[in-house]
């Protein structure tokens, strides 16, 4: 028997492999534990192995590479056209397998160890920014209660708060002490974003190609890791275009009959880069008006003729392009004069 393709169902105990020679014929297929699948694949001469984008498939990657493996990672959309029949564990390992074969398949880089710690600190920002947003919105929600409306911005019921507090006359002693101790979880939570930004600046500042990214405008310390941490390859995308689309930063098509129909943005790949994209291009656009630049007179004739959200998709899909270059080129941001 002579493997030279795997797909690899990946689970957190159990492992479905389905394996082809050669030919493209079926020739095996098992169930493996955790263990068993890694001794197996040490023992197994080099071939090339399918794996779906899933929790814990970076980690299988790069255990399989160093076994001297060619692995590759395939996004689960994908995948799922190349699915027989009904859907079980075999069958998926069956498409992995024949997905992985198709020569125009597109396959996803997989993550280094220093891109997933990176990648880490973004994914506890962001779940604790949506911690402090659902607190905001009770605090806000039972003040309404009392007859007590604040703004909905968070700096808004910071300011509000230590005002309401000291007054014995808006609030009863009980909810003053109920506030009390939501104001303390609210200053809590602020302190741990705080310190989480000032550590993502940290490494911004160690990361000689963040130090790069950061002179776009448009571009800050939080947008540069977390670029860094997201491409684990540029190389893996053909020119800047490619990495705009895989942001979801470009048109969604629904054209047929030869008439091309093109609609708002894709809204594929990560979003929260991209929105950490279109974000900074708003700060960028809002300032285009003050400069005489060639780069900021596009961006004010983008604003005028297609409207400001629009400028912004537009100034975030043009700074996609141009971190693509700066990372696959390995050049500097030059400024426009």
């Amino acid at each position: 028997m002579s493997i030279a393709t795997l797909g690899i169902d990946l689970a957190k105990n159990v492992f479905h492999v389905h394996g082809r020679d050669a030919a493209g014929h079926p020739v095996f297929q098992k169930r493996f534990s955790r263990a068993a699948l890694v001794t197996f694949m040490a023992n197994l001469p080099s071939c090339r192995v399918g794996l779906e984008v899933c929790s814990g498939a970076n980690h299988w990657s790069r255990t399989l590479q160093a076994l001297g493996h060619d692995v590759r990672l395939i996004s689960p959309q994908f995948v799922k056209p190349y699915v027989k029949s009904n859907k079980n564990d075999f069958n998926d390992a069956e498409a992995i397998c024949e997905a992985v074969l198709r020569p125009t398949m597109r396959f996803v880089p997989s993550k280094t160890v220093a891109q997933q710690d990176l990648q880490n600190v973004h994914r506890v920002r962001r779940r604790l920014i949506g911690v402090r947003t659902a607190l905001v919105n009770q605090i806000r929600g039972l003040l309404a209660e009392y007859g007590i409306v604040v703004a909905q911005q968070v700096g808004r019921l910071r300011r509000a708060l230590p005002g309401l507090l000291d007054d014995p006359n808006t609030l009863t002693p009980l909810a003053r002490l109920t506030f009390t101790s939501l104001h303390e979880e609210l200053r809590g939570l602020d302190a741990r974003i705080t310190a989480v930004d000032q550590e993502l600046k940290r490494q911004c500042v160690c990361d000689e190609r963040c130090r790069r990214l950061i002179a776009i405008e448009g571009i800050g310390p939080l947008t540069a890791t977390a670029i860094v941490a997201a491409v684990a390859d540029p190389h893996a995308f053909k020119n800047g275009r490619h990495l705009a689309a895989w942001l979801g930063l470009v048109p969604r098509q629904h054209s047929s009959g030869g008439k091309p129909r093109l609609l708002g943005i894709s809204k594929r790949g990560d979003r929260y880069v991209r929105t950490l994209l279109i974000h900074g291009a708003r700060a960028v656009v809002a300032r285009a008006a003050t400069k005489s630049d060639a780069r900021s007179r596009w961006i004010a004739d983008k604003r005028q003729q297609r409207g400001t959200n629009r400028a912004c998709v537009a100034v975030a899909n043009k700074n996609a392009r141009i971190i693509w270059a700066l990372l696959a080129q390995g050049t500097s941001y030059r400024r426009a004069a």
